[in-house]
């Protein structure tokens, strides 16, 4: 018995430092993010699903600590579900009321990233689970999956450029399952397949894709509380 004991600690304390240092990891990428306080930023975005017309708009997006974010498009509409918030990594990570899993290595976008599985302790988070993945060198989040009770799934890759010392992305790619999407009134629908499926089941049959390309950020000049009301 002592020695059955033994064996399961000497292979528990191994997987618990281990799974100890992607914590930390987290930690290093959180503390980057938590530089900004808020940022007001301009870009366009580019809405790729076949069955929506969307055409390319000017958005503008506002963060603020610790979980404030809003997107605003000039005309049209915006296809992000609700659940796109986390679009901005600081919010993805914000807190500590998760535990940090290894999940091996891979390579994003000819980066070497550590994968690092994030699962939330709390039982009223919406997340169920979020996939990260972590360029180490440069404490930058390059992917995120995540998997949600109420949002559905939906990822997230991010390239750096001008704004990388603030881990403030260039351009964010955007994907979701329209399956889990509420469409807006009044939405025009082109679907393209000549298949007698009903409109539910094409969108099941579909994945949404956004792009967001910024141009500028202007990064901790303050924000009023009143723009995310």
């Amino acid at each position: 018995m002592r020695l059955f004991i033994f064996t399961t600690l000497l292979f528990a304390i191994p997987c618990f430092s281990f799974c100890q240092d992607m914590t930390a990891l987290v930690n290093k990428v959180k503390a980057k993010l938590d530089k900004v306080n808020d940022y007001v930023a301009e870009g366009s975005m580019k809405t790729d699903v076949a069955f929506i017309k969307a055409p390319v708009g000017r958005v503008k997006v506002y963060f603020k600590k610790p979980n404030h974010f809003k997107l605003k498009r000039d005309g049209g509409i915006s296809i992000l579900p609700k659940g796109g918030v986390t679009v901005n990594m600081s919010t993805l990570i914000s807190g500590n009321d998760f535990v940090a899993v290894a999940a091996g290595e891979t390579i994003v976008n000819k980066t070497k990233t550590k994968v690092i599985k994030l699962l939330p302790t709390s039982d009223n988070s919406d997340v169920v689970l979020s996939t990260i993945y972590v360029d180490e060198a440069n404490l930058l989040i390059l992917k995120a999956a995540t998997t949600t009770k109420e949002n559905g799934s939906f990822e997230i890759e991010m390239t750096y450029g001008k704004y990388i010392a603030f881990a403030l992305p260039d351009k964010v790619n955007f994907s979701f399952n329209t399956k889990d999407y509420k469409m807006p009134k009044g939405v025009a629908l082109e679907f393209e397949d000549e298949e007698k499926y009903s409109d539910a089941e094409k969108l099941k049959r579909k994945k949404g894709r956004v792009q967001i390309t910024y141009s500028n950020y202007i990064i901790n000049q303050g924000i009023a509380e009143t723009i995310f009301k």
